[in-house]
């Protein structure tokens, strides 16, 4: 199940909200300007291809393209079993901003994203059938646990895809990681 947790970005030992209800986590995102929604999955083959799962989605994909501006879309999937996963976790738990939306939507497995607006840090759980849309220039990191497990659809408008720039705020290191929230759960 998806989550939402609001934390003060000076103290992670409780938060401040806590929700599993989709339309509250919506509801509580929208009121900061991300888009945060719940799409229905297609069943899809095992070892589906990245081609057949943008072929699965196609008529979302081209709907935001045509509402955002985005020009490519891809797939990024990862396994407990890749090579660099570590590597990957690494590259995303320091907290960094872009200059373009970051858009996922999550067709199989789970991941975090931590959104550091004002004096508010807002972890969310997402899942499969979650779609999370982060603003440019939105400070934030992404935690996919040390197994990682999912499957997303990204949009972009930059050809170059994932273009970040990281603040050098140490936040990221003094929020609670995915395994004390998700695994301890």
């Amino acid at each position: 199940m998806s989550s939402l947790r609001i934390y003060n970005d000076n103290d992670f030992s409780q938060p401040l909200v806590f929700t599993e209800d989709g339309a509250e986590i919506s509801r509580q995102l929208n009121e900061v300007g991300i888009r945060f929604e719940r799409w229905c999955t297609r069943e899809l083959e095992e070892g589906a291809t990245p081609d057949s799962i943008l072929a699965a989605y196609q008529a979302e994909v081209e709907k935001l393209k045509a509402e955002n501006g985005f020009t490519t879309a891809d797939v990024v999937s990862l396994t407990p079993t890749h090579p660099q996963k570590d590597d990957f976790r690494k590259k995303f738990l320091d907290e960094h901003r872009h200059s373009e939306d970051e858009v996922r939507f999550f067709v199989r497995g789970q991941g975090l994203f931590y959104l550091h607006l004002d004096d508010k840090v807002y972890v969310v759980l997402c899942r499969k059938n979650d779609l999370i849309s982060v603003p440019n220039g939105t400070r934030h990191w992404f935690d996919m646990g040390p197994a990682p497990e999912f499957t997303c659809v990204r949009l972009f408008t930059n050809p170059e895809g994932w273009v970040a720039q990281f603040t050098g705020d140490e936040i990221a290191s003094k929020a609670p990681r995915f395994e004390q929230l998700i695994e301890a759960a």
